[in-house]
């Protein structure tokens, strides 16, 4: 008995994105660190014992990202290089390479509305 297979082969839009990688060389001083944090991520910051709060943005406010945990991020092709130019200002040691995103990435991404 010869078994018979057919394939279905659904082609998909997929978008691919960037995963970027990156890390201070050792002797970078903790204050540098800390000010690259506070510009790359934003802060949330509190004044007068905590009466007023408020957020100062940073860059990845501005760009749709995934975190994945500290010092590795997932963006789209558009605002990669926007990213790579900030990281090169702090001499920061970056990785970047191409993924495929999942559809529940493409939503956090902003290129589809959830179902």
């Amino acid at each position: 008995m010869i078994a018979k297979f057919i394939y279905l082969w659904v082609v998909l839009p997929t978008m691919n994105g960037k995963i970027i990688v990156f890390r201070f060389k050792e002797k970078t001083e903790q204050k540098s660190i800390n000010q690259f944090c506070k510009k790359f991520y934003g802060q949330n910051t509190s004044s007068h014992g905590g009466k007023y709060q408020y957020r100062r943005h940073g860059l990845l406010d501005n760009i749709p990202h995934i975190r994945l945990i500290g010092g590795v991020i997932i963006v789209t092709k558009d605002f990669a290089e926007k990213v790579i130019d900030f990281l090169k200002e702090y001499n920061a040691e970056f990785y970047i390479r191409d993924v495929i995103l999942l559809y529940e990435d493409e939503v956090v991404l902003g290129k589809f509305k959830p179902i």
